[in-house]
Parts: C-alpha cells; structure tokens; sequence
C-alpha cells in the first residue's frame, strides 16, 4: 500500500525525467548544428509543459534535470560539469533563474486553474444537494438523499447515516452491513446547541483529502438545515391542526347548541303546559302540543344522528352493511316519513319498478335520501317541485334529486359538502351543516359518489352507486307470485 502511494507521488516527476532525457537524446544529435544559447531556449519548451501538465514540483525537478543535461553535454568540456569560459557561466545561471521562474509561474497558474475547477465542482456538487433537499419535509427522504449524494461524491465504499430522535432513522448505502473495521471518517450533524446524528463513512484508498473533508463538513451542515426545516414544519402541521381542532370545537358547541335548543325547549314548553293542566283534555289545542312534541322529537333524533354519524365517518368505523335492495322501496320509505317535513312541496319520483337491485346498506341509503330531502325543503320556496330520478348508466346506478332553490356560486359547489359549511345564515335556516358531509361519506363508503351542479331552474344533487357488488352483477329481481 505504501509502495503504491510512493509510486503514484513520484511518478510525475519520472515522467518529467524521461521527456527530459528524450529531448537531450534529440538535441545531443543536433549538437554541431546549434550553439549552445539556442539549446537552452529549446530546452524551456519541454520545461514550461511539464510544469503545466504535471505540477510545480515536476518543474523543478525538470529545470534541474534541463540545467545539468546543458552543462554536462552542451558545454565545453564535453561530458564533465566543469566551465572554463565566464559566458558558459552567465549562460548556465541565466538559464538556471528562467528555468526555476517559468516553473513557478506555470506551475502557480496551473494550481489556481485546478483550484478554480476544484471549487466549481465543490460549487456544483452543493447546488445539486441543495435543490434534492428543497422542500422536503419527511426525515427520511433527506436522509436518503443526503446519503445518495455523499456516496455519489466521494466515490466511498459504504455510508451510514445515523439520526437520533424517536424513532431514530439509519440509512444505509448499499443497504447491507458496513465493512467491519472502523468508519475511516466520521462527521457529525449538528445545529449549534444540538447534535441530530452522524456521518460515517468508510473510503479506505484513496484517503479523503482535505478538500473532500470540507465537502463532508458542508454536506453535514446541508443536511442539519434540511432536518431542522422539517422539525419546524411539522411542528407547524401540529399547530395548524390543533387550531383547525379549536376552531371546529367551537363551531361544534355553537351549531349544536343552537340547534338542540330549539327542538327541546319546544318540547319542554308543550310538555309542561300538557303536565300543568293549561289545556283542557277536549281542547283542539291538546292534540297540536303533542303533535309539536313528536315533531321535534324526530327532529332532535336526526340532529342527534348526524352528530353520531360524522363521527363514525371520521373515526373510519362507518362500514356499510350492504345486501340488494329495491332502491324505490327505500325511496318510498324514506318519503312516508318525511311527509311532515316536506308538507308543502310537490314531490315527484321517476324511479321505475324494473330498476335492478342495488347493493347498499338500507339504513345509510335512507340517510341520504331524508338529509338531501330535508336539505332541498328548507332551500328551495315553498310549494315547489323536488324531482327524484334513478336509472341505470353504464354500471352505475345514477340518481339525481332536483330542487327549485337558488342556485349556489360555481366556486362552492365543492365545498358545501365540507362539515359545518353553511351558504345561509343560521338565523335564516336551521340545521348543523353536517347534512351533506354525511352524505358524502355514505355514498364514498359504497364506492359512488355525490356532486351538486347548478340547472336551469334550481339545483340538483346527483350520486352514483356501483352496481356490481364483488365483482358479481346484481341478481334477478324476485317473482311477485301475486303478479304471475
């Protein structure tokens, strides 16, 4: 190992030895045609290339090589070092000052070149690490990338990166075991006050150079930023959750205790006037304070439903029950008991009785026809007509409920289904907001899904459901023995 490193730093200079005593061989054969000033500006040629190929050190030693070849065969007498003629002398000094001077200056201008390159490719090879980790957030991902790149760069064997923190992340590159001797360098990734983790690195030959050892140090100090950067941007996820967390909180307490309060002390009111014996038994006025208890004891049924349904929506326990159905019976269920609720609109069903069956859960499919139902009657004017259309397209049952009510800003057809989302003030219409969302999350549960678009004379809720169930087409209806 040792012999190889001698080897590789001496060989520039055997090199410079060898054009050196190639170009005497050519001059020794010119020597009766060229006087002995002309040899020593010849031999400044060979001189200032090898300085600039190979370095200052392989200059001097050619300018010391070229000095001697001039004395020993150029100058009288042949074959000794020793000068009898005083301008011999001059000669040999003035050719030694030039000689040692073209080297130093090619040789300083061929190390600022490699310089100048070094840093441009230190420069580079920043950039490119830097543009990698913008913008990642994920500890992870900048602990690969960071590892990809120091291998890549510095040619090394293997490459562990260690991360502290809970749980504390080990990159490997390759992915098995490091060698089993000592990391030939070590590098810590650290903030001022902090140390996140380490660099360990395992380059036996060629040894780092000093060079290479910086560019560790800043890939180190690249990485901390980027790690750091991502504390604080999940730091900052958590705070946005928490506050998004109050913000609902808050517009939970406030929708559901207006919402809850009006149907109870409705009942509360018609209750007490029932027990206080205000009303006579034979009063007409009896039968109406039962009436608006049962009202709004259904009505604080489904707000209390909604509550219990998002919830489950959100907590991912909302799993639908699903067999075949007969959509129209579920249609027809759904209309017989929201007859009160829908009192002074005209509804119009166009669902035909050979639809095939559709494999939902009927419970939740009645959900979402009562919440579009309610929700279509408390926008749409009094009187007017809700249309509910069901056919099939494609594999799809495709099912449309069309209202007469204003039409919403194209900009918020999306967002009416978020949870507490309301497009109208909540002294003008009542409810909790959470009608559509439960709605969404239904129809997504059986896989369909639920959009809202403006039409010419109101606004229609459109869902689809799949048809097939399992990969299995819906089966024949059942015979009506009756009917045959």
């Amino acid at each position: 190992m040792k012999r190889s490193a001698f080897l590789s730093r001496a060989s520039p200079h055997l090199f410079a030895l060898g054009i050196i005593a190639l170009v005497t061989a050519v001059l020794f054969t010119l020597r009766d045609e060229l006087n002995t000033t002309l040899v020593a500006l010849l031999y400044l040629i060979p001189l200032g290339s090898i300085t600039a190929f190979w370095g200052l050190g392989a200059g001097i030693t050619s300018a010391l090589a070229e000095f001697l070849m001039l004395n020993y065969f150029f100058i009288q007498p042949y074959y000794n070092f020793g000068v009898h003629q005083p301008a011999d002398v001059l000669i040999l000094a003035v050719f030694l000052i030039v000689a040692i001077a073209i080297s130093q200056l090619v040789g300083r201008l061929q190390s600022g070149l490699a310089a100048a390159t070094a840093r441009e490719r230190e420069a580079t090879q920043l950039y490119e690490l830097s543009t990698a980790l913008a913008g990642m957030h994920d500890p992870k991902t900048i602990a690969e990338i960071l590892s990809s790149h120091t291998q890549a760069v510095l040619s090394c064997e293997a490459v562990e990166l260690n991360m502290r923190g809970n749980p504390p992340i080990i990159c490997r590159l390759p992915d098995t075991n490091p060698p089993p001797r000592p990391p030939e360098w070590t590098v810590p990734i650290q903030l001022t006050e902090d140390i996140l983790g380490e660099i360990r690195l395992w380059r036996a030959e060629p040894s780092l150079t000093a060079a290479e050892k910086q560019l560790l140090q800043i890939f180190a100090s690249q990485g901390a930023l980027a790690f750091e950067r991502a504390r604080l941007a999940q730091a900052e996820s958590r705070t946005r959750i928490l506050e998004e967390s109050d913000r609902l909180k808050s517009v939970i307490l406030s929708s559901v205790s207006h919402e809850l309060r009006t149907p109870l002390s409705t009942i509360k009111a018609a209750a007490s006037s029932l027990r206080g014996n205000e009303v006579s038994w034979e009063s007409p006025a009896r039968s109406e304070l039962i009436a608006a208890i049962d009202d709004e004891s259904d009505h604080l049924n489904i707000l209390v439903g909604n509550l219990l349904d998002m919830s489950r929506i959100e907590s991912g326990v909302l799993k639908p029950k699903r067999e075949w159905n007969i959509l129209p019976e579920i249609i027809g269920s759904v209309l017989a008991r929201m007859k009160r609720w829908t009192g002074s609109h005209r509804i119009e069903v166009d669902a035909p009785e050979n639809l095939p069956l559709v494999p939902v859960d009927y419970v939740q499919m009645e959900q979402v026809f009562t919440n579009l139902l309610s929700n279509s009657a408390k926008y749409a004017p009094e009187k007017s007509v809700i249309r509910i259309r069901a056919f099939v397209e494609g594999d799809l049952m495709h099912v449309i409920l069309h209202n007469q009510g204003p039409h919403v800003p194209q900009d918020l057809l999306e967002k009416i289904f978020d949870k507490f989302f309301r497009l109208t003030a909540t002294d003008r219409v009542t409810g909790t907001g959470l009608g559509l969302s439960i709605c969404k999350g239904i129809i997504e549960a059986h896989g369909g899904r639920l959009w809202a678009e403006n039409v010419t004379d109101g606004l229609a809720f459109n869902f689809t459901i799949p048809l097939k169930w399992e990969g299995m087409p819906p089966p024949k209806m059942p015979i009506d023995p009756e009917v045959e």
